[in-house]
């Protein structure tokens, strides 16, 4: 089944005409993605890889019935955009972009809570459904079609395991980059609660890192209410206290949201936790 995404999404691609946004609807596209229009303004008319372009996202989603969006549009201008796709119950909508200001997003994550719409990042690498559906800037060649779903907050980290996972034999039925901020729309628990509805996942990986108290929480949710495996991987094990790493959510603070409390976390909850990343389709293969 996978979550999210499918051959059924009729996506809309918001900054189409930008260098990153041409870039990677070509990929899409390659990858079978049903991308159906894309939106820049002034650009309305046009058209890109045979791709009708609109100057607003609500005339788009009049002409071609688009049900989802992916945001490449530049941070300055990246909320405005979201809003549009808000306004249009696109569902989910994909912010591909960072440096967005956490005021910002704080108000339009709460605003598309309030409407029941899922918003995957900002700054994330998107989502996969393999064979299905990207939706993001994943590279589509690493991931095969299977039961292991994955949720994660670094990008780098989801290839290096879902590429290691699939020359294990161990598919992927949705892949999702939850995104890099202190303030992203779905949280693990969020996506653990699909995983936990989708027939097609077997077990889930969960890859998380410093900073914040996202996967405490995902580990007692587990511990309590999710009854697929669960194999976990902290990033960041050597950060030091008061230094940002990679991410913009990815700093301790003190003792908060070291590599140390969330791994107690989830062995507290039965949770078992890879030291490496290549050593988690091994526990995979012990547990399913």
């Amino acid at each position: 089944m996978a979550i999210l995404v499918n051959k059924e999404t009729r996506l809309l691609v918001q900054g189409i005409t930008g260098h990153q946004g041409r870039f990677h609807t070509e990929r899409m596209l390659n990858y079978g993605t049903n991308i159906v229009a894309g939106v820049t303004p002034g650009k309305g008319g046009q058209e890109l890889f045979g791709i009708k372009i609109f100057d607003t996202v609500k005339e788009a989603v009049d002409v071609t019935k688009a049900t989802a969006s992916i945001i490449f549009v530049p941070a300055p201008y990246a909320s405005d955009a979201v809003y549009e796709a808000i306004e249009c119950n696109l569902n989910p909508i994909v912010v591909i972009t960072e440096h967005i200001p956490i005021h910002d997003a704080l108000k339009f994550v709460n605003l598309a809570k309030s409407r029941n719409i899922s918003i995957v990042g900002p700054n994330t690498p998107g989502v996969i459904s393999p064979s299905k559906a990207l939706v993001g800037i994943m590279p589509p060649h690493i991931f095969k079609e299977g039961g292991i779903g994955i949720i994660s907050r670094s990008g780098t980290l989801t290839y290096e395991i879902a590429d290691a996972l699939t020359k294990k034999g161990f598919g992927q039925s949705t892949s999702i980059g939850i995104g890099g901020d202190p303030i992203t729309g779905l949280s693990f628990i969020d996506v653990l609660e699909m995983f936990k509805k989708d027939k097609q996942t077997k077990a889930v990986v969960l890859i998380g890192e410093i900073g914040g108290d996202a996967e405490e929480k995902a580990a007692e949710y587990i511990k309590d209410n999710f009854d697929k495996p669960v194999v976990a991987y902290i990033a960041g094990r050597t950060a030091p206290p008061g230094k940002r790493m990679g991410h913009a959510g990815a700093i301790i603070t003190g003792k908060f949201g070291s590599a140390k409390s969330k791994i107690e976390a989830f062995k507290k909850a039965g949770i078992q936790v890879a030291d490496y990343p290549d050593q988690i389709a091994d526990i995979i293969s012990r547990l399913i």
